[in-house]
């Protein structure tokens, strides 16, 4: 195959990467309504997740429970597995997701500042917080100890950097996410306008070159998702128990 006759993937991702842009800074300059705002913008990151994502992860808005009938806050972006999801709940427009489904959750801002970057990480803890439950795996016959829960992935979805500096150079946005422990921790995020950025086990954070914000942030986000592996199963019996039935 000649060079003219192959795929260049990175220029597709640079055409999509264009055309987000364009559609997120329409939204914000011809929508004054900020919640209609904020749903314009949710909306078109989960039409990009539903398109591109492997088709194993669905994606939706929610709200996560555990069996003891704890709740998250409402969640912007949930990738989660259906397929092997016992249950998913939908009332009054409103999903609930058993905690046990979930692979990660993403909050959509407009732009990446202080605020919005602490707001983000406090929708991530409220969904790590809750219990989840896991249950024994039977594999050919034999019967093999349940297997050991994932951290959920916390990632932060924006247009625009609000800070003087990109992400990449920024002390206050450094120190930021630096502050962010523990359940609180974002591990992903993208910023179209200025920088993606990934945040490894050695605790070192890897950002994207120029023009490769978004094709960067997909396939390290297909990685991490990788190294999850599928979802744990789910100990019904837990749920079971909070019923007047048994």
């Amino acid at each position: 195959m000649s060079e003219n006759e192959k795929i260049n993937m990175k220029s597709l991702f640079i055409g999509l990467q264009k055309s987000m842009i364009a559609d997120l800074e329409s939204i914000r300059e011809n929508t004054p309504h900020e919640p209609t705002k904020g749903d314009g913008s949710e909306n078109i990151w989960l039409e990009f997740f539903e398109k591109y994502l492997p088709k194993r992860y669905s994606v939706t808005k929610a709200i996560i429970i555990d069996f003891e009938g704890n709740r998250s806050d409402a969640i912007d972006i949930v990738i989660y597995d259906k397929q092997y999801t016992p249950f998913i709940l939908n009332r009054n427009g409103i999903k609930y997701l058993p905690v046990e489904s979930v692979y990660a959750v993403f909050e959509a801002k407009q732009e990446i500042s202080k605020g919005n970057l602490i707001y983000a990480a406090d929708k991530v803890k409220s969904v790590r917080v809750l219990n989840r439950t896991t249950a024994a795996v039977v594999d050919r016959g034999e019967i093999k100890t349940a297997p050991k829960l994932f951290n959920i992935l916390g990632g932060f979805l924006s247009l625009d950097n609000s800070w003087a500096d990109s992400i990449e150079t920024s002390e206050p946005f450094n120190n930021c996410f630096q502050n962010l422990k523990g359940d609180e921790e974002i591990n992903i995020g993208c910023v179209l306008n200025d920088k993606s950025f990934v945040f490894d086990n050695s605790k070192k954070i890897n950002f994207s070159s120029d023009n490769e914000t978004l094709i960067f942030f997909f396939l390290k986000l297909l990685l991490e998702l990788q190294k999850l592996g599928t979802v744990r199963p789910i100990d019904l019996n837990k749920y079971i128990d909070q019923l007047d039935s048994q």
